[in-house]
């Protein structure tokens, strides 16, 4: 755990804050349980199936793999649909609505985690930006049109041995062809990113209100940099401040911010007795 002078400055941080904002990378779902794809070998543990056919989360997480495997891809999208369906968010979330709620303009959030756990701990949908989609929305495979549709109507069926959905893949609405997530994915053109460009739109015209913005940043690597880059961005193009915690990538950058080496729930606690 990181040393309390830095747990102080963080508390004094969020103190003096007028917005909250969350930005959350995948380690912050690890505290409630969600497995860590960093790297092939977190990825093989959660699926063995894969595991044993060699197969890389880049090229399962694919557009490629719904066009050749739809069984084989759905299995695994649809085993994550169920597990994010089924998790209950760990304590850190409710510390940082607790946060928010102390602050002239309230907390957002920016994460690339496509699970919903934001909205399942009660975030306000209309100020979260998931920048790589939600897996509870889907779209057509081709994609025929812009339209996105929610997922809460397919209930998948999976064989978790060999990771392979077991009743009939979703289709589109429109040209009965297959859906998939709506998730930006590797080698993905068929994205269709209206959803998030809204989610977009409403966080800029929020950012462009505030004097005092604070990223409170959790779990994001410097693989997929999507988060980080956020949080820079805030930092030199809103005067914001940023409070990193990630238990291995913890440098802050800045000695005006603060980085706390530890995992998402430890950070946020230690922060909170502080406050």
């Amino acid at each position: 755990m990181t040393n309390t002078t830095d747990i102080a400055r963080a508390a004094t941080l969020i103190d003096q804050a007028d917005l909250l904002l969350v930005a959350a990378g995948a380690g912050m779902g690890v505290d409630s349980g969600l497995p860590d794809f960093r790297g092939n070998d977190g990825f093989w543990k959660a699926y063995p199936a894969l595991a044993k056919a060699r197969l890389a989360f880049a090229s399962v997480a694919s557009p490629r793999t719904f066009e050749e495997d739809a069984a084989l891809a759905w299995g695994f999208y649809g085993h994550r649909l169920q597990l994010y369906r089924a998790t209950v968010p760990h304590a850190g979330f409710a510390l940082l609505k607790d946060w928010g709620a102390r602050m002239a303009h309230g907390v957002a959030v920016f994460t690339s985690n496509v699970d919903g756990q934001f909205q399942r701990a009660g975030f306000d949908p209309q100020r979260i930006l998931e920048c790589h989609g939600s897996i509870h929305h889907l779209q057509c495979l081709t994609p025929c049109c812009e339209a996105i549709w929610p997922a809460d109507g397919f209930v998948p069926q999976i064989d978790d041995a060999a990771c392979r959905l077991l009743n009939e893949a979703p289709v589109c609405p429109h040209c009965g062809g297959l859906a998939r997530p709506n998730i930006l994915m590797f080698g993905d053109g068929g994205w269709v990113e209206r959803r998030t460009a809204v989610q977009e739109a409403r966080l800029e015209a929020l950012l462009a209100k505030v004097r005092r913005p604070v990223v409170v940043e959790l779990g994001a690597g410097v693989a997929i940099p999507s988060v980080r880059h956020f949080s820079q961005r805030v930092v030199r193009d809103y005067g914001g401040r940023l409070v990193r915690i990630n238990p291995r990538e913890a440098g802050a950058g800045s000695a005006l911010d603060v980085g706390l080496a530890c995992g998402a729930l430890a950070g946020l606690e230690a922060i909170n007795a502080s406050l």
